[in-house]
């Protein structure tokens, strides 16, 4: 592949926003993938931080290609979870946003939860069950497993979401902090969940459609991650402390009610 075919296409961003926002995308060995998504994140991001996990197809060669100003974390532990907390003790911008490197969430929906964040929530979630949402990657163990899990949390934590085990979120980077999060694996998307919960933020869920994997094998494994997600959710309900707000209580954001978010002036050399 040329170098010709690599450049970025990145659109011009027509809202100008003031918070900066830092990307975060966890990979190894994704050199087939990773362009895809680099591609297409919006001009308006800030801030692109590569976790690499000791790829050795050249996956940090084709990202900086595509983006020259990347910045690589190197992580040597393996584990989504680990490379994830890697990528946000590096983020510098108002707002982080997590993405995947295999292309099966959309960059341009980064649009949608940024704006939501706008709107004063501290926590964004995408949903692949909300209307606007879904997804072309869901098995039927997968399904049910969600499905199952999804009731449990739902139940212990008194809350209406829609979705838990899903990876595409947004946070203002100060309440991602303060969630103080520890998880090693893919149960890292219900411990921000649960924790998000216990700390009283303020959460939203998006519509959200999750791709097929453009390319490769997936590292997530129903049966053992189901588990741990399992494990992760009793052990954040009945060993957390008991939070000092009420529950928050969650508000979907239906894809029209965006349409009027306020406009603010950014530019790239905001960080």
């Amino acid at each position: 592949m040329s170098t010709a075919q690599l450049q970025p296409t990145r659109r011009e961003d027509p809202r100008n926003r003031r918070a900066s926002i830092s990307v975060v995308i966890p990979a190894k060995n994704e050199a087939r993938n990773i362009a895809w998504v680099l591609e297409r994140i919006p001009a308006f991001v800030d801030e692109i931080i590569v976790v690499d996990g000791l790829s050795t197809d050249g996956t940090l060669e084709v990202a900086k290609m595509i983006a020259p100003d990347v910045v690589v974390v190197h992580e040597t532990q393996p584990g989504k979870g680990t490379a994830l907390r890697a990528g946000f003790a590096a983020a510098r911008g108002d707002y982080v946003v997590m993405l995947d490197a295999d292309g099966s969430m959309d960059p341009a929906e980064i649009t949608m939860m940024t704006e939501t964040l706008d709107q004063g929530y501290d926590f964004v979630k995408g949903s692949r069950f909300l209307a606007g949402g879904g997804s072309t990657d869901m098995t039927w163990l997968r399904g049910f497993g969600n499905a199952r899990l999804l009731d449990l949390a739902n139940v212990l934590f008194r809350t209406s979401f829609s979705e838990l085990c899903y990876g595409y979120c947004a946070f203002r980077r100060r309440a991602l902090y303060g969630l103080e999060l520890d998880a090693v694996g893919f149960e890292i998307e219900t411990q921000i969940v649960t924790r998000s919960i216990m700390r009283g933020l303020r959460i939203a869920e998006v519509p959200s459609n999750e791709l097929p994997r453009r390319s490769g094998e997936s590292n997530l494994h129903a049966f053992r991650d189901g588990v741990r997600v399992l494990r992760t959710i009793l052990r954040e309900r009945f060993s957390a402390p008991t939070p000092t707000q009420a529950t928050p209580r969650l508000e979907p954001i239906p894809v029209g009610e965006l349409d009027g978010a306020e406009e603010r002036p950014r530019s790239r050399a905001a960080l």
